[in-house]
């Protein structure tokens, strides 16, 4: 029996649930609503146990208990943006709950659960469920990251591995450089300064040899870590550009379903800090590893060519160094993704506070917005600070082993002299390589924590590589050109997430025909614009235009075919002919004017400062809605697309601007098959058909006048509208006068 209530994190009514529980009676299954009766917003919750159903209903503040018996059923449906749970039994309904579609999902599970709970009160042989996973989970893994991580990055490193080549070639020249001084003390001191103080002379040659090769050793050192340090740092800034190339493509080419979950603040910090952090790790980091690796192993093959006993007394913090390393690493690893993701949090509250900023300072909300920041960055200090707890504890202990590892070199080696087993020279050039041992070991226990932070911004990177588009583009594609824009819709069936949003849809729209979608908001018009411009796949049926079907189409050439106008038109920060001809960017001058012409937008674009050349601020900023809304028309005309979308293209302007825009929208729709969802009837009005939908269905096809006449769904709402017309005169004093013309209504869409 699967428990849901492992699902969800723990509810405070969980301890009154208890107490409503029998002896005996276990919980299968709990379901947190966020509605009451009245449909506003609660904390209910409703608990499954293996004899009843048991509810708390947030407006009452008590329980309602349901004893399980056969035939009972629980039904789930959604309307308007809210679902409903209903208990039946053979009587009829006796209880009904309600909660938002966020919700939904664990809605479905509940009563996949209840309707296995029937079964065995009816005696039938039940099928364990298995686990799902979570609706919406776009592919992206949630274990901690690992650090063989770093080695996909090699699919962006082999362009440029001659190059990494001789970085790795001037790192190992550079390494054994450094080498050579700890070696020539040997002889300084014992050929030289001990020979000295007992008398002899100093041999002139002898010094300047020794002296020389320090010095070029120096020289060649610094010269190959100069080489290898630029060379690399290129390298790596060009793996960083690929990879953010890489990573920003494969964005633009998934589905509008995988933006739908997520915050535009966390893929802006993917692409941006996590792509500089492995920058830093690439061109600084690793290379410091690998140094790192190489001088201590040609500085043990030194130390035991010395001296093999002195050799294992060096050794004597390893094993303790090796275990602090295996136990904090698991915990940066984990505690880094974490920071990058409070991280992402604290982007996400930039990235929606800045653009809405008109709206935050009209409703007043600075404070509102400064706190979820100082919230966001509260959570960011402590997460670092309980990482910093466990990386300033590690640090220090390593400096500490090597300390006393080199203690006990010291005690060994004064042992040693002291039996004359060998001399100060060779203690002083072990020690010098001591230093360089030890000083290698602390700085590779170093980066363990830049290794673990480039592995969590690794793993966050290839979550985005590794997610596969919704809308693939097929394998052998369909060649599509000369478009007459016949689409066709067989069967038609799309679901997102759990929810059912259209169901069964047949449509058939003629090449050149307008055809106008009409339904209550959350009917599935917008649904069905989405699946006929391919943002989505149907889960079911087909659609075909030209009688191809558009999943054997490339995306990119399908969609070079529609023109899309919005609601909401997006203006991209640039000149207004960069706008116009952002579709089509090599158009001349004379196309993007006779474009604006035909969108009744040039006449506004010559009154600004620069006519066509004038910068439009972010996101069309300084334009009226009116002027953005032609613009965007513009935009659509200049491509010239066979299949036109108009998606509530003058629902959010005046009535003065409407006709403007109407009159542009005449100019756009002339032989285009079109497909419009429209507020007011002003836009439909010359609409061959009319296609009315209701929860996600046709319930009414056909012309105004037709429609009309069969007083169904569609006159419904025509009324409805004209009601709230004749209410907004009356308001306003009788000065409007509403004629029982259809031509003269809106209809509510």
């Amino acid at each position: 029996m699967q428990d849901l209530a492992s699902h969800t994190s723990p509810h405070p009514l969980t301890a009154a649930l208890q107490g409503q529980l029998h002896a005996g009676e276990n919980v299968v299954a709990t379901l947190e609503v966020d509605l009451d009766r009245q449909g506003r917003f609660a904390t209910g919750l409703m608990a499954l146990t293996s004899s009843r159903l048991l509810a708390y209903e947030p407006a009452a503040g008590q329980w309602a208990a349901f004893v399980l018996a056969p035939g009972q059923s629980l039904k789930l449906s959604d309307h308007g943006g809210l679902a409903f749970m209903e208990l039946f039994d053979a009587a009829g309904r006796l209880a009904r709950w309600r909660f938002t579609l966020a919700c939904n999902p664990q809605a479905v599970k509940f009563a996949d659960l209840f309707a296995r709970e029937q079964q065995r009160l009816a005696g039938q042989p039940v099928q364990e469920a298995e686990e799902e996973p979570e609706d919406f989970d776009f592919g992206e893994s949630s274990a901690p990251p690992s650090t063989w991580v770093l080695l996909r990055l090699w699919r962006f490193a082999r362009p440029y591995q001659w190059q990494l080549l001789l970085g790795f070639a001037l790192m190992m020249g550079a390494t054994g450089a450094t080498l050579v001084s700890p070696y020539l003390t040997m002889p300084l001191m014992d050929k030289v300064l001990i020979p000295f103080r007992n008398g002899q002379a100093i041999d002139p040659g002898l010094v300047m040899w020794l002296l020389g090769g320090l010095l070029g050793a120096a020289l060649v050192s610094w010269a190959m870590g100069w080489a290898k340090t630029y060379l690399l740092s290129l390298v790596s800034e060009r793996i960083a550009a690929d990879l953010r190339t890489a990573t920003f493509e494969h964005l633009l080419g998934l589905s509008l379903e995988y933006f739908g979950n997520k915050r535009t603040g966390d893929l802006m910090s993917r692409i941006g800090s996590e792509t500089d952090r492995i920058s830093v790790f690439l061109s600084l980091h690793a290379l410091d590893f690998i140094t790192d690796v190489l001088m201590l192993a040609m500085t043990a093959v030194i130390l035991f060519s010395i001296h093999p006993g002195l050799a294992l007394a060096t050794l004597v913090p390893l094993p303790f160094i090796a275990w602090l390393i295996h136990l904090v690493r698991d915990k940066l690893r984990t505690g880094f993704e974490k920071i990058d993701r409070v991280w992402g949090e604290i982007t996400n509250v930039l990235a929606d506070t800045i653009p809405g900023i008109r709206v935050v300072k009209a409703f007043a909300q600075e404070k509102r917005e400064a706190t979820r920041f100082r919230e966001a960055n509260v959570k960011n200090l402590q997460v670092n600070d309980r990482l910093n707890k466990t990386w300033s504890l590690f640090t220090p202990t390593v400096g500490l082993l090597t300390e006393m590892g080199l203690l006990v070199v010291w005690g060994v080696g004064i042992w040693l002299i002291a039996h004359q087993s060998i001399t100060v020279g060779t203690l002083t050039a072990f020690l010098a390589y001591i230093g360089r041992f030890y000083g290698r070991l602390d700085s590779m226990s170093r980066i363990v924590s830049v290794t673990q932070k480039a592995a969590a911004g690794a793993k966050r990177i290839f979550d985005i590589l590794d997610h596969v588009s919704n809308v693939p583009d097929p394998v052998n594609p369909q060649p599509f050109e000369n478009v007459k824009g016949a689409i066709s819709m067989q069967g038609l069936n799309f679901r997102y997430g759990s929810r059912s949003v259209v169901r069964n849809l047949n449509l058939d729209i003629r090449p050149g025909e307008m055809v106008g979608l009409v339904g209550h908001s959350g009917s599935g018009k917008s649904t069905l614009v989405n699946l006929i411009c391919r943002f989505y796949d149907v889960t079911e049926g087909s659609i075909r235009v030209d009688g191809v079907d558009l999943r054997r189409i490339r995306v990119a050439d399908y969609r070079r075919h529609i023109g899309l106008v919005l609601q909401e038109p997006f203006l991209f920060f640039g000149t207004i002919a960069e706008n116009i001809a952002y579709g089509k960017p090599d158009a001349t001058r004379d196309e993007i004017v006779a474009a604006a012409r035909a969108a009744h937008a040039h006449e506004f674009i010559l009154r600004l400062p620069h006519g066509y050349d004038s910068l439009v601020g972010e996101r069309g900023q300084g334009l009226s809605g009116g002027e953005r809304q032609r613009i965007s028309i513009a935009r659509a005309l200049l491509i010239d697309p066979a299949i036109l979308i108009l998606d509530e293209a003058t629902s959010a302007v005046d009535t003065e601007t409407e006709k403007e825009i109407q009159r542009a929208l005449d100019n756009l729709v002339k032989g285009r098959t079109t497909i419009a969802i429209a507020h007011r009837l002003s836009t439909l009005r010359k609409a061959d058909r009319l296609v009315v939908m209701d929860r996600g269905e046709i319930v009414e096809l056909g012309p105004h006048d037709e429609l009309i006449a069969l007083q169904g769904h569609y006159w419904r709402l025509w009324e409805a509208q004209a009601r709230r017309v004749d209410a907004d005169a009356d308001e306003d004093g009788g000065l409007m006068v509403v004629a029982p013309n259809p031509n003269a209504h809106t209809v509510n869409a």
